[in-house]
């Protein structure tokens, strides 16, 4: 996730033009072609499985997580509502119950996010199914509800506890990347300190324990260091929750080719994120220099802005990307890694930059759209759209009730101290 905080979403909502609703009154970006029917009936017919949605984090920073004033139903602030993810054709969602880094009362806080998402689930069951299992996840599907999962961004909510980790999952969740930004006691995150060369023992123990749970192993946010320990120490398969290939767009939140290499035998699946910074080499610093000219012609802060915001409206894609900028990542994670270990991780409601054509949640079929042209067959698009994810997840399951008939839970001994109480 990049932080987008209420007031972030908010100068951005006027920066395009977006309503309540989050859908803007002119494109935000080049008129784009209708998606065509071949591609809407392809799309329709797979499971579109998104591996990572921060609405619930956009919610807490909207100060609704009573859902007192916004209607998921009709419409809500930022890139996801009902009505558009059913136009989107979204089948199941992890839904991310984020926490930075460094936030108060980690543990207390992850519950709450959970909590919210069991809540919406609640509020809208004509449309919302909670899922646990991949089972779970087509009877959803098949009774035409949105499949929704739990998944834990940010290692820092267990609190170096298996016992907090064996409590999210059965609190529901079924995923949790290792780290946020910054670097945990047992493990090194991607933008972080490099205090242990990847994984520590605690950290490999972290592992074990997710895979004898059946809780899919996240590794969107390491290091690639502790992306090679993950490979090495997991028995399941792993994957990257919301990431995009190192090798087109050389950031260290990106996932390298040694990686990409790896999950061929350990059977994981790389999720393709849509933030720009991720796809589009240096355009954070494009961008920043675009607005930087823009203000020097523009000294008045509101007509800076609002030339600002015409230029977003209006750029191409050269620095936001597009979804041809997405589906080269698809392209060349298939072709490193393999058909069978892609898929996509929007990151929707978590970045304040996207493609141009994929603006929120309405716009998937457009990925589709993009993959027919590029000659992929039906069934390839349906692993990338979410067969692949769903493959994954069971599979995980599978492994794990064979390590829970073989392996005791991971215990840290706790050392209690005699006082007089205790007599």
């Amino acid at each position: 996730m990049v932080r987008a905080n209420a007031a972030g979403w908010a100068a951005l909502a006027i920066m395009l033009g977006l309503g309540a609703g989050g859908t803007a009154e002119e494109p935000a970006g080049p008129t784009l072609p209708p998606v065509s029917e071949r591609a809407r009936a392809v799309h329709a017919a797979g499971m579109l499985f998104d591996g990572h949605n921060d609405y619930p984090w956009l919610i807490r920073d909207e100060g609704d997580m009573g859902m007192a004033r916004i209607d998921f139903a009709k419409s809500a602030p930022g890139q996801t509502d009902i009505p558009r993810l059913r136009k989107g054709g979204l089948k199941a969602q992890f839904w991310s119950v984020y926490i930075p880094s460094d936030y108060p009362n980690p543990t207390r806080t992850v519950v709450e996010q959970i909590d919210f998402v069991n809540r919406l689930v609640e509020k809208y069951p004509d449309d919302l199914q909670l899922a646990l299992t991949a089972d779970d996840v087509e009877a959803a599907v098949k009774a035409g509800k949105i499949a929704s999962l739990i998944g834990i961004e940010g290692g820092v909510a267990i609190d170096d506890s298996f016992a907090e980790l064996r409590a999210f999952h059965k609190l529901g969740a079924r995923y949790m990347t290792l780290t946020h930004n910054k670097t945990l006691a047992w493990a090194d995150a991607a933008t972080g300190e490099r205090k242990h060369g990847g994984l520590n023992e605690f950290g490999e123990r972290v592992v074990a324990e997710m895979n004898r749970l059946g809780m899919l192993v996240d590794i969107s946010h390491v290091s690639a260091e502790t992306m090679a320990d993950v490979l090495r120490v997991a028995k399941a398969p792993v994957i990257a929750s919301h990431s995009s290939a190192f090798a087109l767009c050389p950031v260290p939140r990106n996932v390298p080719d040694e990686i990409l290499a790896g999950l061929k035998s350990n059977g994981g699946v790389v999720m393709v994120n849509f933030y720009s910074a991720f796809l589009v080499p240096d355009s954070n610093k494009k961008a920043a220099e675009a607005k930087a000219e823009i203000r020097k012609v523009h000294p008045d802060r509101a007509e800076a802005r609002k030339a600002i915001a015409e230029w977003y409206k209006n750029e191409p894609g050269a620095i936001r990307g597009t979804v041809a900028t997405v589906v080269d990542h698809i392209d060349h994670i298939v072709k490193v890694a393999g058909i069978d270990h892609v898929g996509i991780g929007s990151d929707f409601d978590g970045i304040n930059s996207w493609p141009v054509g994929l603006e929120d949640v309405s716009d998937y079929p457009r990925i589709t759209e993009e993959l027919l042209r590029r000659g992929y067959s039906e069934p390839d698009i349906h692993k990338i759209l979410g067969g692949n994810a769903l493959r994954a997840l069971r599979e995980a399951e599978a492994v794990a009730k064979k390590l829970q008939a073989e392996t005791p839970p991971q215990v840290d001994e706790i050392r209690h101290k005699k006082n007089d109480h205790d007599d």
